[in-house]
């Protein structure tokens, strides 16, 4: 038998046998020879080498075939068809989640109930507590006997409460917020509402009040709580801020906000520095159980190096001010500068950059950036707000006596004619209306009516102590003083 290469030279590596006789028998030694041939055969052939050589395509023709013959052995892509379960009923479902062990979010009710057996009776009534425990909280604007019918009070019930506790104290002095402990008793039945069989609240710092059910009827019981007024001092170094540093050494944020009102008065805010020291005191109770609240600033005082600033909180004709240690008070219509800005153009002849010609300028002119607000320089009635020609958007107010103001130039007016205006009060924005060439606010004065020079009004009213309220203020002040700052 001889063993040949098929011809076409594309059999991969395929060898055919042929038998081969010599004298009619199988020629052995040409046998062996062509198993040794087809041993030393290259059937793994590196197609990355000798690309197109024979020895490559018949490496080439292998893979194919084989790549072939696993694709045709893939699975199809056509769907497996598989059975599906039934939807579950809503009973089924319902014992479901309450057999399972699944998060809330998900709907499950695990924990709050077991799957009934067929040992469970169904009760004809539930039982109901004895008692309940409610804390309910009175809103800002509540009524006190709505708080107790929001927590379970019958309204017959609620409404003759607020009114025995309205005897012993006004129940408008009771805070937004004050916190109401109450009972709830037993009920003939579930068609009406449980009786009320305690409540307990702070009614003011100095009162508590309780109210438990004797018999039929309820008893009230008022507790006086002993309270010490001694005022509250707190001292220390302005810093980088005055409100952080104030409100770190435990001053109230409206006390702050009174004190820079009152220096605001005396001294520049701005001129306040970090190594200057700030004096607060304001109204302090605490009760005898740990309970306190504070109020208002009764002095403010300020430490410049070895200029000392002291005010005093003051009533005189029915009104409350400050007043210094030499008994004088705020200053009131005092002139003030109604933007904060830079003075761009004075009073009197000039020329005008729009028009082009000289012609009388009659007020003085602040540069300011866009938008700044622009403040009444005195108190006053609006007189007129809006266009007015070449002033643009203008607001005139007319203060009291022959005094007027005027502002114009505005991009937007916020005061309305006939509001009274205090000064200091924001009446519109900075802006560049009218005959203007950039933002600023053109500001007036005038007296019956005849424009001024603003520069050259200077007016100043204070109101001032003298003999004997000099003298309890002066006492006051010395009281006030001497106490010791905290801790």
């Amino acid at each position: 038998m001889k063993i040949l290469p098929e011809s076409d030279g594309f059999g991969g590596g395929a060898l055919a046998l042929a038998p081969a006789r010599v004298g009619g028998l199988f020629d052995r030694g040409a046998l062996r020879r062509g198993i040794e041939r087809a041993a030393e055969a290259d059937l793994v052939v590196d197609l990355g080498q000798r690309i197109g050589s024979r020895e490559w395509w018949r490496g080439l023709a292998t893979c194919t075939t084989l790549c072939g013959l696993a694709f045709s052995f893939a699975p199809g892509f056509a769907p497996l068809q598989a059975p599906v379960a039934p939807a579950l009923g809503e009973r089924q479902q319902q014992e479901m989640k309450a057999e399972a062990i699944a998060p809330s979010a998900y709907g499950a009710d695990t924990g709050r109930r077991m799957a009934p057996t067929g040992l469970v009776e169904r009760l004809a009534d539930t039982p109901e507590r004895p008692q309940i425990q409610v804390t309910a909280t009175l809103g800002t604007g509540d009524g006190f006997a709505r708080v107790l019918q929001r927590a379970g009070v019958g309204a017959d019930e609620a409404k003759s409460v607020a009114a025995t506790i309205a005897n012993t104290t006004d129940l408008s002095e009771v805070k937004a917020g004050t916190k109401l402990d109450l009972t709830l008793g037993r009920r003939p039945n579930k068609s009406v509402a449980r009786p009320l069989d305690h409540l307990a609240f702070r009614a003011r710092l100095d009162l508590a009040l309780s109210m438990d059910r004797v018999g039929a009827g309820l008893k009230l019981t008022p507790k006086a709580i002993a309270v010490d007024d001694t005022p509250l001092r707190i001292q220390g170094k302005v810093g980088g801020s005055m409100l952080s540093s104030a409100r770190a050494a435990g001053a109230p944020a409206s006390a702050i906000q009174t004190w820079l009102r009152a220096m605001g008065q005396h001294v520049s805010i701005q001129g306040i520095h970090s190594n200057d020291r700030f004096d607060i005191i304001v109204e302090h109770r605490r009760a005898a159980d740990g309970m306190s609240e504070t109020g208002g600033l009764l002095f403010a005082g300020l430490q410049q190096g070895k200029k000392e600033l002291r005010l005093l909180k003051w009533t005189l004709a029915g009104k409350e001010q400050f007043f210094d240690a030499a008994g004088v008070g705020e200053t009131r219509g005092s002139m003030r500068m109604p933007v904060q800005g830079h003075l761009t153009s004075s009073f009197g002849m000039r020329f005008h950059p729009v028009l082009g010609y000289s012609r009388m300028h009659k007020g003085i002119d602040y540069g300011a950036p866009m938008g700044s607000p622009i403040i009444a320089a005195t108190d006053g009635t609006v007189n007129f707000a809006g266009w007015h020609g070449g002033h643009g958007n203008y607001v005139q107010i007319r203060a009291s006596g022959n005094m007027g103001t005027g502002y114009a130039h505005m991009s937007r007016i916020v005061a309305r004619v006939g509001e009274h205006v205090h000064a200091g009060q924001i009446i519109g924005y900075v802006g560049s209306t009218g005959l203007s060439t950039g933002p600023h606010l053109h500001f007036e004065v005038f007296v019956n009516n005849v424009a001024v020079n603003p520069a050259s009004v200077k007016f100043l009213q204070a109101a001032t102590l003298s003999g004997a309220e000099l003298s309890r203020f002066k006492a006051e002040l010395a009281h006030l003083t001497a106490l010791r700052a905290q801790g």
